[in-house]
């Protein structure tokens, strides 16, 4: 290919409207997290969209590409949660940081109605734009068999590397914010500090003002210990303030998980 590149011209066909306002408070992957997510999608009008649905709803599971509105910049090399102290080119990788930041997520499709389109779990910002949808077709699409390039570096090492013990103050609080709040941190925060539990600004794992590290999961934090292979998770706290909750108690929309951050700082941080 020689010669300059020729522009492309994208427009959206809508939006989509998930409870994810912030880039930390998105899941990693559609269904990685335990708790259930609905995505509505809002297909643009006077442009026969409800036409181009027809037929959709007969499918289980549907292709959502996307554009990453809030990423202005890329990286060639990036480091994934898995990858430990190694960057990878970008392309071996699903970082949003790419040159054309295309998302690409698998949902499952819940309901089509009109230009409206409810999905499971979506991975995406509120007001993400969607640049098109397609429907998931297993027989062509499914190779459960195929060679996953350097992810499999873990499996060939014998899997993770550190050894994760979680307290009996973590292990309750982690209990009760799913029973009552149905969030669900501490099979992240293991597999996470399992494959590599030191500082570093990709995984928002930093040094904590009482001693020990500490890990941000969207708007919660993972406080904990290493020691050689070992980690240990000491607790868990809220990642806003006592000032913020008192101040935003009367705002229902105010914070990520407010009513459970409001519950947990009477409970947990008194």
């Amino acid at each position: 290919m020689t010669g300059e590149s020729p522009n492309l011209i994208l427009q959206p066909i809508g939006v989509i409207r998930t409870p994810y306002r912030e880039k930390q408070h998105a899941p990693r992957q559609p269904g990685v997290d335990k708790a259930t997510t609905v995505g509505i999608i809002e297909l643009l009008p006077d442009r026969n969209f409800d036409q181009a649905l027809e037929y959709l709803d007969g499918f289980e599971r549907i292709w959502i590409i996307s554009w990453f509105h809030q990423n202005s910049d890329w990286k060639p090399k990036v480091l994934p949660p898995r990858s430990g102290r190694t960057k990878r080119g970008v392309f071996a990788t699903r970082s949003p940081h790419r040159p054309n930041p295309i998302g690409l997520s698998l949902c499952r499709l819940l309901e089509v109605s009109g230009r409206t389109v409810r999905v499971e779990n979506p991975d995406l910002l509120d007001g993400t734009p969607i640049l098109d949808l397609k429907p998931y077709i297993p027989y062509a699409e499914a190779f459960p068999d195929a060679e996953i390039g350097w992810l499999a570096e873990a499996e060939q090492t014998g899997g993770a590397p550190f050894t994760v013990t979680v307290l009996p103050l973590a292990e309750e609080q982690a209990g009760w914010l799913e029973q009552e709040h149905d969030i669900h941190l501490l099979e992240r925060a293991v597999d996470i500090l399992s494959f590599d539990p030191h500082p570093h600004s990709y995984r928002r794992i930093m040094q904590h003002d009482e001693g020990g590290l500490v890990m941000a999961i969207k708007s919660w934090r993972v406080l904990f210990t290493v020691a050689g292979q070992n980690v240990t998770i000491r607790e868990l706290r809220s990642g806003y303030p006592s000032e913020a909750i008192a101040s935003r108690a009367a705002d229902a929309a105010a914070l990520h998980d407010q009513a459970a951050h409001i519950a947990f700082h009477s409970r947990w941080m008194k």
